[in-house]
This record gives structure tokens, C-alpha cells and sequence, in this order.
């Protein structure tokens, strides 16, 4: 978990009981890429199917910052890519929540390798 900047009870129920987020890498007004993502941990993840040749993969690297939009709730957040201590329940939690759907992003190694961990931003003091 990140204990500098954790995502609240309230953040992780919406997380768990929401089918997808909106991601937007940058500083951008783009429309974002909707995909499914999970809580574990106390943390938040997505992963692109397609691996880290994907054109957000590689802004949401490129970046290391963004939005999310969850339901109605916009949050700046940082995106961190590469090098992850992937939780060990992470496949699980992509399966139970996705059922056949996730095997695309858990079979397949290019999707393991483009897991993203995605944080609240820091708020400025």
C-alpha cells in the first residue's frame, strides 16, 4: 500500500463496486480510456490489455500523473508503471471481478507487464 498517499474506505467500495474508471494521462482534456480496474490492498489498479506498446501505457509512462473519473467524482492522480511489487491477489481480484473477460488481462504476460498502480495525487499544502 502507499502510505504517503492512501485512497479512503469510501474511494476502495466506489473502486470495488464500479464497473470501470476513466483514465487520462497528463495534463490533458481528452476524452480518457475507460477501462476496468480493481482494489487490492488498499491500492488501485488497471492494466492494458494490449501490453505496454498501448497508447495510453505509454502516455500514462510518459506522464506519471492524471485524472480519473469514477461515476460522478473526478481525482487528480499519480500513475506508476513499470517495476511493481504486484500484490499476490491481484489476478484474483481482476477475475472475480471480471469473470471470463479478465483473461485478457490476466493469461496474457504483455498485460501482466503494463499493470498500472494508481494513487490519489498529493494535496497541495
Amino acid at each position: 500500500m502507499n502510505a504517503t498517499h492512501a485512497w479512503t474506505p469510501e474511494d476502495l467500495t466506489a473502486f470495488a463496486e464500479t464497473y470501470s474508471l476513466v483514465l487520462i494521462a497528463g495534463d490533458g482534456e481528452g476524452g480518457g480510456v475507460e477501462i476496468g480496474m480493481v482494489p487490492v490492498d488498499g491500492d488501485l489498479y488497471v492494466r492494458a490489455y494490449r501490453g505496454t506498446r498501448s497508447r495510453w501505457y505509454q502516455a500514462a509512462r510518459e506522464h506519471g500523473h492524471g485524472r480519473i473519473r469514477v461515476g460522478g467524482t473526478t481525482r487528480e492522480v499519480v500513475l506508476t508503471t513499470g517495476d511493481l511489487a504486484l500484490p499476490a491477489g491481484l489476478d484474483d481480484a481482476f477475475r472475480a471481478k471480471y469473470g471470463p473477460v479478465s483473461d485478457a488481462l490476466i493469461a496474457v504476460p504483455q498485460a501482466r507487464a503494463a499493470t498500472i498502480r494508481i494513487d490519489p495525487a498529493p494535496v497541495p499544502a
